[in-house]
């Protein structure tokens, strides 16, 4: 019969992602356990959180053949549940935990913790600070940035009854 989804309580909470892209893990199940690489992407679904990382994972996908090409075989990465990969801790190299901490300047940053951890920061990865898509260009029903700086409210006056 199944689990109702209204009873499935989402994994994480907004903005509690441990695991972004650009970040370096380690798989811990599966065929490619023990292995590590890039995460390229971070698929947020609020039932099964999925992690697509560089290289691994591979899935032979099969290419139709058109007028221009042949027919191949490719390998693609599929992804992998989010509770199979763990972050690599930059000193020791090996697979840890990580919480969310406020330094004393006040910033938000990553800190490993647990048996193999050394309390290292993980920064975020450079790679986030591009933008994936490009931003939008202003459309035709769009206000204008004069027409939208101009004053329309003078304090004071009101107008007659």
């Amino acid at each position: 019969m199944g689990i109702p989804k209204r009873t499935i309580r989402p994994m994480f909470k907004k903005d509690k992602w441990k695991i972004l892209r650009g970040d370096t893990v380690m798989i811990t199940a599966g065929k490619d356990r023990g292995r590590t690489g890039t995460v390229a992407r971070v698929i947020r679904d609020d039932r099964k959180p999925l992690v697509v990382v560089e290289g691994l994972n591979l899935r032979k996908r099969f290419n139709k053949a058109t007028q221009e090409q042949q027919g191949s075989m490719i390998s693609v990465e599929g992804p992998v549940a989010y509770s199979s990969v763990q972050l690599v801790d930059p000193n020791s190299k090996l697979p840890v935990r990580v919480t969310w901490r406020y330094t004393e300047s006040g910033d938000k940053v990553r800190e490993t913790r647990g048996l193999h951890a050394t309390s290292a920061i993980i920064p975020r990865p450079a790679i986030l600070a591009e933008r994936r898509k490009p931003a939008p260009l202003p459309g035709g029903r769009d206000t204008g940035l004069t027409e939208a700086l101009r004053q329309t409210h003078v304090p004071g006056w009101h107008p007659p009854l």
